[in-house]
């Protein structure tokens, strides 16, 4: 039933590119006022995890979830933090381990799938002040975590989580990883690929003898860096094995909670499983929204609120009652 059949995203002149859409708020947007308080918490593996507060004494708490190699500086996540605050909410942006500024203690670091980390947040948030109502809001990657999180664990989430959004989720893993090697993604591959070569080079500074770098040169693509770290560092096969276990997209259907997925149809870095249409009609909490425009983690607009549309569509989802 949840399937969105018509958004309200109409992309502004020269935004109808999806290239135009990806990286014009990567290069060129700024969201002023935006201070934040860092509180740096254990988790349970004795490393630690930095997080970065907006708070208004509100009861509701909103926790947003950054992309593959961002942190709560990137634009896209100050957009979304400065509009929920502006609306009554208190805000914690989470940044994953060695996204905070700081190489993180233990050999890991974080994935799609992994949820534990989100787990030991909303366990400290929740904490932190009297919240009734908490909501998880992730991009590209950080969604792929909170969509994990709501359906590997439906029956076991936190009481105070009431709803999700979530924003250019590659929920199948395997599909956008393909998709991204190729040819016309090849700019940002080679972006992507750059800074994770730099954070493994930073963290075998300070493990030397736990990170090989023999063949970290090599590295092209996903697959190429999934084989090498990501899988053996966190208990995969390979990437292939990674890709499918912590795909999003099978734990879909048992999310029991309003969840929102807004998917823009031109994004360059997904293809076609990445799109849950069949899930989304079956299910009663979880809703798909499938613009035409927006490329990834784009949704550009211009008004004299100075929000994107993802902020705005989160908000009313988040504050209106009943699904959307």
């Amino acid at each position: 039933m949840p399937l969105i059949s018509e958004s309200s995203y109409q992309a502004p002149v020269f935004f109808g590119n999806p290239h135009a859409q990806t990286v014009f708020p990567t290069l060129f947007r700024t969201v002023s006022g935006v201070t934040y308080q860092r509180e740096r918490i254990p988790t349970p593996d004795d490393d630690f995890l930095d997080l970065d507060w907006r708070r208004n004494g509100s009861a509701r708490l909103a926790i947003v979830l950054h992309g593959l190699e961002g942190n709560s500086t990137r634009a896209y996540v100050k957009g979304m933090v400065k509009a929920l605050t502006n609306n009554g909410w208190d805000v914690v942006a989470m940044n994953f381990r060695g996204c905070g500024g700081e190489i993180n203690r233990r050999l890991r670091f974080y994935h799609s799938g992994e949820t534990e980390d989100l787990r030991t947040v909303i366990s400290r948030a929740a904490g932190q002040g009297s919240y009734s109502e908490t909501a998880l809001i992730g991009f590209s990657l950080g969604g792929s975590i909170v969509l994990n999180y709501l359906g590997r664990f439906a029956s076991r989430i936190h009481s105070s989580i009431k709803k999700a959004v979530t924003f250019s989720v590659p929920c199948d893993l395997t599909s956008s990883a393909l998709k991204m090697s190729s040819r016309s993604n090849r700019l940002y591959i080679r972006r992507f690929v750059r800074m994770l070569q730099e954070k493994v080079r930073a963290k075998a500074r300070i493990m030397p003898d736990a990170i090989n770098l023999d063949d970290l040169d090599k590295v092209k693509t996903f697959e190429d860096f999934d084989n090498l770290y990501t899988a053996p560092i966190h208990g995969f096969r390979d990437a292939r094995d990674y890709w499918e276990k912590a795909s999003s997209k099978p734990f879909l259907a048992n999310i029991s909670i309003p969840t929102l997925l807004v998917n823009a149809a031109d994004d360059p870095f997904l293809d076609v499983p990445c799109f849950p249409v069949n899930e989304a009609r079956a299910s009663n909490f979880f809703f798909l929204e499938i613009p035409a425009r927006g490329g990834h983690v784009g949704f550009v607009a211009f008004n004299n609120r100075g929000m994107y549309w993802s902020e705005s569509r989160a908000l009313r989802f988040l504050n209106e009652p009943g699904e959307n």
